[in-house]
């Protein structure tokens, strides 16, 4: 089992996150934010080198925990497994993202605004208050075409490419990308090396994600075809070198159109139209592209195993 501890590390972290979600009280991610936080406190200066100090002590500090948690199991495959399954777990936030996606679809559906206005901040920055119907399922379908590349399929491949450490370190990336890779006149230099270092790692990740839902486009009533013709012509449209791709694939596979002005805490920015010639986004959008989501989840899930039993045995 030992040269293949990955693979069932990861099928054991998959399982896991589908049986229990993410934990309710002491998530070790919002723990590393409040660590995060704390060191930004010490370090904080409004220039970049600050905050290339501030990444490379927390996502290095995040890889050299992985690492030193493998080599202290390294000999037992047992170990190995369960290690590997908890990182996943710990990481992974593909079953608590599914299910936002169909809260947010269940409210919408009911007609209740003020409900689907509460429910978006938990997924994604925009701000609600003067969002409709149509501009909220909008974003829902954005942020689980962009979420399931950065919850879901970057952390599977990482961990099947490197291991515990690049779990925890991937991880670590996209926390502080969240927190502090933004445009905010506080966050503009020293937030660069975050939002650098994130695209950096989610360029492959991205990219398989948007392979992987213009694949699975029947599900949802699409046509794969039309999904990959999608991709190709309105992927690199996105400001995001790799939001862009998930979003265009999701856009495709769904016929519809995603795009607009988005504003973030007043201020506002103009996205470029993906999947033009379909229709507008809508609530009835929403169920299908949470369909979509648990199934890109589950085919990430089976490519990262697979690779990693690959490189398992190419180890061997």
């Amino acid at each position: 089992m030992g040269e293949r501890a990955a693979a069932w590390g990861l099928v054991l972290g998959v399982v896991a996150d589908a049986v229990f979600g993410d934990p309710r009280r002491g998530h070790p991610v919002a723990g590393f934010g409040r660590v995060a936080a704390a060191v930004e406190g010490r370090i904080y200066r409004d220039d970049r080198g600050a905050g290339v100090v501030h990444v490379a002590v927390l996502a290095g500090g995040a890889a050299l925990a992985g690492w030193v948690a493998e080599r202290a199991v390294r000999r037992t495959g047992a170990g190995r497994v369960l290690l590997t399954g908890v990182a996943v777990w710990a990481v992974l936030g593909g079953t608590s993202l599914a299910r936002e996606g169909a809260a947010m679809a269940a409210a919408l559906e009911a007609g209740d605004l003020e409900a689907a206005r509460a429910r978006l901040p938990h997924l994604c920055g925009r701000d609600p208050s003067g969002l409709d119907a149509g501009e909220i399922a909008r974003a829902t379908v954005e942020s689980l075409a962009e979420n399931a590349s950065d919850a879901v399929v970057a952390p599977l491949l990482w961990g099947a490419v490197a291991g515990v450490p690049g779990l925890l370190a991937y991880r670590a990336v996209n926390t502080l990308d969240a927190m502090v890779g933004h445009r905010s006149p506080r966050y503009a230099r020293f937030g660069w090396a975050a939002a650098r270092l994130d695209d950096v790692a989610n360029v492959v990740p991205a990219r398989v994600t948007g392979l992987l839902a213009a694949l699975a486009a029947p599900v949802v009533g699409g046509s794969v075809r039309e999904a990959l013709r999608v991709l190709a012509r309105d992927g690199g449209r996105h400001p995001s070198p790799n939001a862009g791709r998930c979003e265009a694939a999701y856009a495709g596979a769904l016929g519809v159109r995603l795009g607009g002005v988005n504003v973030y805490a007043g201020r506002a920015e103009h996205r470029p139209e993906l999947g033009a010639g379909g229709r507008k986004a809508g609530v009835a959008d929403v169920r299908r592209a949470v369909r979509l989501t648990r199934v890109v989840a589950a085919s990430a899930a089976v490519l990262a195993a697979g690779l990693a039993w690959r490189l398992g045995r190419r180890g061997r």
